[in-house]
């Protein structure tokens, strides 16, 4: 079982910031969800990561969660950040990782990083993710940025309360719940994060993966949960059809947060790498 070091937070100097937890000798990419290209930090990889994805690094996994680079100009679309995370892998880990994980947003990156560039993994899974984000998702997603990237931290935390609690008895205490929160948690990640992270809010809005996920050579494994109000039912349907070779699992109960965390994850992206044989009959 491999040793589980303290995370460890960096920089690559393509401005593309990490955070590294684990030492075993299998790299295991992470893309995180978004609009955000802010610095991952240990605590978000134990808080978000730490139980759901924790076994991978126990099985010889180096976790490196890496978020998009800074500056990304106007335009700058879903492929040409799959093509960023292509070049990272090409620069700083020998032109080939072992596992890819997209979260979310991440996923959306994914799937054009398995479409455009195949020989850069061995394996990928997509998790909370589909070929497009609904159209209540996407409006989230957008009025979450601008209200980040014009500093009202308070009003992103409502957004966020806001779509954390839509279905929940405590939806009437997101307003206030969602303020506290959004001041707590308010920072300014870098320089150019106000508009980066418009940047990635506006090519999520039109971002549909559609008509070139039939182009995927490579197996993907597809984890959603069927209460996701970004990636509801229908679309993960769509998705997995459209994947010549899918694996599709999805979560009972679940929501967008809910699969991230489920202790299932790791085991089912293993199950998925390495194959039980089948049962003898």
């Amino acid at each position: 079982m491999t040793r589980l070091s303290k995370p460890i937070q960096g920089i690559f100097p393509n401005t593309m910031a990490y955070v590294r937890w684990g030492d075993g000798p299998k790299a295991l990419l992470v893309i995180p969800g978004g609009p955000d290209n802010g610095p991952p930090s240990g605590r978000q990889v134990r808080m978000m990561m730490g139980r759901s994805l924790r076994p991978l690094v126990e099985s010889g996994y180096s976790l490196w969660m890496v978020a998009r680079r800074r500056g990304m100009p106007q335009g700058h679309t879903v492929e040409d950040m799959a093509a960023d995370y292509a070049d990272l892998i090409v620069a700083e880990f020998d032109g080939k990782v072992d596992l890819v994980v997209g979260i979310s947003y991440g996923g959306l990156i994914g799937q054009c990083l398995a479409v455009n560039h195949p020989g850069r993994f061995d394996h990928i899974a997509l998790v909370g993710a589909a070929h497009t984000v609904s159209e209540q998702g996407r409006r989230l997603d957008y009025d979450w940025a601008a209200a980040r990237s014009r500093g009202d931290w308070a009003a992103a935390g409502r957004v966020m309360a806001g779509a954390m609690l839509s279905d929940s008895r405590l939806r009437w205490s997101a307003p206030a719940l969602g303020t506290v929160m959004g001041l707590i948690s308010r920072s300014h990640p870098h320089d150019q994060f106000a508009s980066d992270v418009m940047v990635e809010a506006e090519t999520e809005v039109a971002f549909d993966a559609g008509p070139i996920l039939t182009q995927i050579k490579v197996p993907v494994l597809l984890i959603n949960g069927d209460k996701d109000l970004y990636f509801p039912v229908p679309l993960i349907q769509e998705t997995a059809r459209l994947i010549p070779d899918c694996t599709p699992k999805v979560y009972p109960g679940k929501g967008h947060l809910g699969v991230f965390q489920n202790r299932q994850l790791a085991p089912d992206i293993l199950d998925f790498i390495n194959p039980r044989p089948a049962a003898a009959t």
